[in-house]
């Protein structure tokens, strides 16, 4: 009878001690070694791994400790809306993006050194929708400045923009050349994904702070350059990439062959009801696998007239009417990208998604020709198996093959449409900004989002908070300020002395703090503007293995996808979401965990009388009775104590 090997000591990377440490060793050289460690604790706080590689700036900590109980909001206000308060200081659009971004915050969680990240995004889908069940709204700026602001973009880097500058009181005013708000978010993503109903309440709720709005009006055609600089003060354009890329291959120009970008808004617009009956996507990002399960959603109609083709409903004409079109079947989908399926940029939730619903993903292989019919219109797809050099496909000889297909979609990548405004062309279809998000060589106008780069929706977000600050300073007369390294809302300590009364007094010249001193915050230093804290700086083994609540999924298996736009995923109950946020190792800052204060073997570190105890601020160090041992910086799970003071 054989048994499994445990795994062996060495892999469990979380233990601080390995097999063998007990041991004697030689005792001069440890008495050499404590001579010279005359460091005793400071507390120094420093930025979490997941606010820094999120996008929009999110303070991810900060508001997960108010959902797990660490951090109590203040008498009368419950703690989600507390948490959507803190939360909606970097992103007004908890309620979609908990349910649409890609979550790179969760790929940088330190826990998935222990077991598995925490689920940032479904803690902030709960939030969200909280918040809109319960109608809350943004307060409304205390002030008027009288300055104007022209943002021209109704997409989530316009919105975001008007929300952070209508909340410092400049009078804002939306363009967008659609019916609605929304840009990419409305025309871009299917509703089953961002439900219409949502989207539209957070956006209202934006409104309500009194943005004016002026739709179906195209700045370049309705309304000039010219116009908005007499009649505002400062621009922002948020215009998004609202034309894709096609391929440099021949027959790519065939009339049924046709953008992503084009196929989603067709889509999202109504005017797209059926597919071909054999579909494909040319891709491998998340906009490709929007189409492809589109494609499967909506299947195909038995009974075809030449305007119901896709390429017609690019042009706004439908042939029949919802009865007949009802008559369909599955659309056969296949989505190719030039990358293995495992490297491809997509989310791999949501390409494990599409295969369950029937969509068939090609990867590693390269589109060589587009094959026309007699009439011109596509009929297949040639292609090959590649390998790739970085970014560029190398082709396999002697592998090429055919796809048939009635509809090809190519959606590899977006571009502006800057037709009516040459004037801000960067020579590539998009428009130059510098890292306070302006435009260089125009004064007073700024830019963000896809059309200076096209990424993730969550950093068009960010930008939109970044150019703010910087049309804020602009309209102030001050200097752009220099971003942090961690640019987003933070935890800060000082502030939260000062707001209860007790802000340390200053002094005139410089001077250590200690733990008497009145002109100083107790030994502790704020790095979080510059330094993230990486996993090896935590003692993980404080933190027991604990499985991640997941949001449940409404599964959609291939024979049941064909019209079913219903929402996939539902949101995590109240428990789980403040047991999820538990799981929240509280990265770089104190977690209350009494570690320091019943390890000390000296007793000279101590909580902070209760009275004056807050979020890092909780405990605190008797340099007196302090030897240096580092017991307490070895025991802190978090990394908050470093060993300093004494140089």
């Amino acid at each position: 009878m054989t048994a499994t090997a445990a795994a062996p000591p060495d892999a469990q990377t979380f233990r601080r001690y390995v097999d063998g440490d007990h041991r004697p060793v030689v005792w001069q050289d440890e008495i050499f070694k404590a001579g010279a460690s005359h460091k005793c604790p400071a507390y120094v706080h420093k930025a979490s791994p997941c606010q820094g590689a999120c996008p929009s700036g999110h303070d991810v900590r900060g508001w997960l400790a108010i959902v797990r109980g660490q951090d109590i909001p203040p008498d009368g206000l419950a703690w989600q809306e507390y948490a959507f308060r803190r939360l909606t200081l970097a992103n007004p659009f908890p309620a979609v993006m908990g349910r649409v971004c890609p979550a790179p915050c969760e790929d940088a969680c330190n826990r998935n050194e222990l077991d598995d990240h925490v689920g940032i995004n479904s803690v902030e889908h709960f939030i969200g929708d909280w918040a809109l069940a319960n109608q809350v709204a943004f307060p409304k700026p205390v002030a008027e400045t009288g300055r104007q602001v022209a943002v021209v973009g109704g997409g989530p880097a316009g919105l975001s923009a008007a929300y952070h500058l209508r909340r410092r009181g400049h009078t804002v005013t939306l363009f967008d050349d659609h019916d609605a708000l929304g840009g990419m978010l409305r025309y871009g993503i299917p509703g089953y994904r961002t439900p219409r109903p949502v989207l539209d309440a957070e956006i209202k709720r934006i409104l309500g702070l009194g943005v004016g709005v002026r739709l179906n009006t195209r700045v370049g055609r309705d309304i000039t350059i010219e116009d908005l600089e007499r009649d505002f003060d400062a621009i922002f354009w948020a215009l998004g990439t609202q034309a894709g890329k096609t391929l440099p291959i021949p027959g790519a120009d065939a009339a049924n062959c046709i953008t992503g970008v084009e196929f989603l808004r067709a889509f999202n617009e109504g005017r797209l009801r059926s597919v071909s009956g054999e579909v494909v996507v040319i891709g491998g990002g998340d906009t490709s696998l929007d189409v492809a399960a589109v494609a499967r959603r909506l299947g195909h109609v038995t009974q075809s007239h030449d305007k119901d083709r896709p390429s017609s409903a690019m042009l706004g004409q439908i042939a029949h009417d919802v009865a007949t079109t009802a008559r369909r079947k599955g659309a056969d989908v296949t989505l190719t990208s030039i990358f293995p399926i495992d490297r491809m940029m997509a989310a791999a939730r949501e390409v494990e998604a599409v295969q369950r619903e029937g969509v068939e993903i090609r990867g590693g292989v390269m589109p060589l020709e587009v094959l026309k019919d007699d009439m011109g219109r596509v009929k297949g797809l040639r292609l090959c198996r590649c390998e790739m050099d970085g970014m560029t496909p190398i082709p396999v000889d002697g592998t090429t093959f055919d796809l048939p297909c009635q509809l090809l979609v190519i959606a590899i990548g977006q571009t502006g449409d800057l037709g009516d405004l040459k004037a801000l062309d960067n020579g590539q279809g998009l428009i130059n900004a510098d890292r306070q998000q302006a435009v260089p060589g125009r004064s007073g106008h700024f830019v963000g989002g896809d059309i200076v780069r096209p990424g993730l929706m969550t950093a068009a977000i960010g930008q939109g908070r970044i150019a703010a600050d910087s049309i804020d300073q602009f309209l102030a007369g001050r200097p752009p300020a220099r971003r942090s390294k961690v640019d987003g809302p933070r935890f800060d300590l000082a502030a939260r002395l000062e707001a209860v009364g007790r802000a340390p007094t200053t002094v005139d010249h410089p001077t250590r703090g200690t733990d008497t001193a009145g002109f100083a915050v107790h030994n502790y230093e704020d790095r979080s503007a510059h330094e993230i804290i990486p996993h090896e700086a935590l003692f993980l083994g404080h933190f027991p293995p604990t499985a991640r609540h997941h949001r449940r999924e409404r599964e959609v298996a291939g024979d049941q996808v064909l019209g079913d736009f219903g929402e996939r995923l539902s949101p995590l109950a109240e428990a789980e979401a403040a047991a999820e946020a538990k799981r929240c190792m509280s990265c770089g800052l104190c977690i209350e965990c009494d570690n320091c204060v019943v390890f000390c073997p000296q007793q000279a570190v101590a909580r902070v009388p209760k009275a004056e105890r807050m979020m890092g601020r909780y405990v605190e160090t008797d340099y007196i009775l302090c030897i240096g041992c580092h017991v307490c910086h070895d025991v802190c799970p978090t990394g908050y104590i470093q060993m300093g003071l004494g140089e």
